[in-house]
């Protein structure tokens, strides 16, 4: 436990600010990994801003609790540089890495300053390392939260994209599954189909999913959500791409299709959409 009342970190912040940001920046400086992703201002600034803001609130004298009020605003510091660097690309290491770093510097002062008085230069150290520890334990939370809603976003975005619902024709829209298709996509193709009858005023939906690896009980039911949600809104869905041994594990597991048209394959679908929408395919002229 940090004894704040006897800790000599403060003063040493206070009188040493200057000599401690030069040499931590250009400890960073020296070992920045990544250039790229950082330039040589963003990290003097963020160093400033760090060591000021450190030394104001260690002036309080609490270096035990970084919740207590005085901390906040270092705290919201480091949360800044958490989301940014998490969006730049770096690693939980590299970003915890800019407060641990500090961490060496500022025990170099205190070996410094306490040089005669090991027991004080002990306890001082145990200190630094403890106020420190708890600094870079905080950034990398921050990170992780961060990065977890990055990466749900990013999924979010990749499921929209995985299912585009296209405009084939007049009163006519499609929608190819490719993949495994779960609860969360169901609901994203769902919406994106509904919207997109919506726009277009479409009557009639083919939902394809020749690119469906695995149809089971499950992913039957998602569909008949889908149909079932479509034809609420007034249009009738045509399911394609039921090979064979979609048929059989349908079949087999007793979901029950009959009031769902399907078709083997897309163009099957389209053919049959077009009819339905008062539309006629000719041939114009023989095949080569």
């Amino acid at each position: 436990m940090i004894e704040n009342h006897q800790s000599k970190i403060p003063e040493i912040l206070r009188n040493r600010e200057k000599e401690l940001l030069n040499a931590w920046t250009e400890a960073q400086l020296t070992s920045n990994q990544q250039p790229d992703l950082i330039t040589e201002s963003e990290i003097r600034q963020q160093s400033k801003d760090f060591v000021n803001l450190l030394r104001q609130a260690a002036q309080n004298g609490n270096l035990a609790d970084i919740s207590a009020p005085e901390w906040r605003e270092l705290c919201d510091l480091l949360a800044g540089i958490s989301r940014t660097r998490a969006l730049q690309g770096f690693s939980p290491v590299e970003t915890a890495t800019f407060i641990f770093s500090f961490k060496q510097v500022l025990i170099e002062h205190l070996r410094q300053a306490l040089a005669d008085d090991a027991e004080t230069l002990a306890r001082e150290i145990w200190n630094a390392s403890l106020l420190l520890d708890s600094l870079g334990l905080y950034t990398t939370e921050v990170y992780q939260k961060n990065r977890e809603e990055i990466i749900q976003r990013q999924q979010q975005e990749l499921m929209e994209l995985s299912t585009p619902v296209v405009r084939l024709w007049d009163n006519i829209v499609a929608v190819p599954l490719i993949g495994t298709l779960d609860s969360a996509r169901t609901q994203v193709v769902m919406e994106s189909l509904l919207q997109r009858i919506v726009d277009t005023g479409s009557s009639v939906a083919i939902i394809d999913i020749t690119g469906v690896p695995v149809v089971d009980t499950l992913v039957a039911q998602h569909l008949l959500k889908t149909v079932a949600a479509a034809r609420l809104m007034g249009a009738e869905c045509i399911i394609s791409g039921i090979r064979p041994q979609i048929a059989q594990t349908i079949v087999h597991l007793g979901v029950n299709l009959t009031d769902v048209t399907t078709k083997a394959d897309l163009s099957s679908a389209l053919a049959l959409a077009l009819e339905r929408t008062g539309f006629t395919v000719t041939r114009t002229h023989n095949r080569l």
